[in-house]
């Protein structure tokens, strides 16, 4: 597996936690406070945007990674718990890099 197949997915699942994180507050000051409607829409609309591309390069990881239905799920749903992301992507990259086959060439030492 690639390096690069890790490095999408650990980039999409920050993104996601962050911007659920901004969501989050933002749902707070909208039903909290009764402020902040537009910009709760905006911030849900991208998250949402987000999640599907972190679902696409989630699906990915595991399908090469070749992880049971039941660990894909879970990872896959990390994106819409608060602060799990984090916590999920950081025991997937330990588990992962074993996996990854650098592409450099091999150079014969004279």
């Amino acid at each position: 597996m690639k390096s690069s197949v890790l490095t999408r997915y650990r980039v999409m699942a920050y993104v996601t936690a962050v911007m659920l994180l901004v969501l989050c507050t933002c749902m707070v000051a909208k039903y909290g406070f009764g402020v902040g409607e537009d910009l709760t829409f905006v911030v849900s609309q991208t998250h949402g945007v987000l999640y599907i591309i972190y679902l696409v390069f989630a699906f990915d990881l595991g399908s090469k990674a070749r992880w049971s239905f039941g660990k894909l799920l879970w990872i896959l749903l990390s994106g819409t718990i608060p602060t799990a992301a984090f916590f999920v992507e950081r025991k997937v990259a330990r588990e992962v890099r074993p996996l990854i086959v650098d592409a450099r060439p091999v150079t014969a030492k004279a």
